[in-house]
C-alpha cells in the first residue's frame, strides 16, 4: 500500500512540475506578431504630425509651432493634401511680435499656406511615419523678419 501511494504521489509531482514548467515557458514566449492585415494597415497609414505634447496628429485643425512659449501657432487649418510623401494645408499663423517684450507683445495673423514633407518612421513608435519638416509660406503680409517662406525641421 505504501509503495502504490509514493508512485501515485511521485506521479502527481511530476504532473506538477511539467505543468509548471509549461506555464512558465508560455509566459516567457515572445509575444506573436501582429496579423498580418494590421501589419499592413499599420504601414500604409499616412505619417503623423507629432505635436508639442509628443501626441500623433492627422489634419490638425490648430498647431502650436513654439512649444516653449506659445508665440507661434497655426490655427484654423483647412487640410487638401495629406498623404505618405507630403500633406498641405492653408490657415492663420498667429505670431506675437513680442514688442517691447513678449510677455506684453501683441498678436498677429497672417495667412499661411502650410506643407509637410520628409516622412520618416518616428522615435518614439518606429513603426509610424511622421513628418519631419515644416514649410510656411506668407502670400501676403508676414511678420517681421520673415522670409516669404520659412522652412523649420520639426520635432521627433
Amino acid at each position: 500500500m505504501r509503495g502504490h501511494r509514493t508512485t501515485r504521489t511521485a506521479a502527481l509531482l511530476c504532473a506538477a512540475l511539467g505543468l509548471t514548467a509549461a506555464v512558465g515557458t508560455a509566459s516567457a514566449a515572445p509575444a506573436a506578431a501582429p496579423p498580418a492585415d494590421r501589419a499592413v494597415a499599420r504601414a500604409s497609414a499616412p505619417p503623423v504630425l507629432v505635436d508639442c505634447l509628443w501626441h500623433p496628429k492627422v489634419r490638425p485643425h490648430d498647431f502650436l509651432l513654439a512649444c516653449g512659449d506659445g508665440n507661434s501657432r497655426l490655427v484654423s487649418l483647412k487640410w487638401d493634401h495629406w498623404d505618405a510623401r507630403s500633406a498641405r494645408a492653408t490657415g492663420v499663423n498667429v505670431v506675437n511680435d513680442c514688442k517691447p517684450y513678449c510677455a506684453v507683445g501683441t498678436f498677429h495673423s497672417y495667412r499661411v499656406v502650410v506643407r509637410l514633407d520628409k516622412a520618416r518612421p518616428w522615435k518614439k513608435d518606429p513603426q509610424t511615419q511622421r513628418y519631419d519638416r515644416i514649410s510656411l509660406e506668407y502670400p501676403a503680409q508676414r511678420p517681421e523678419r520673415f522670409a516669404k517662406v520659412m522652412t523649420y525641421p520639426l520635432w521627433d
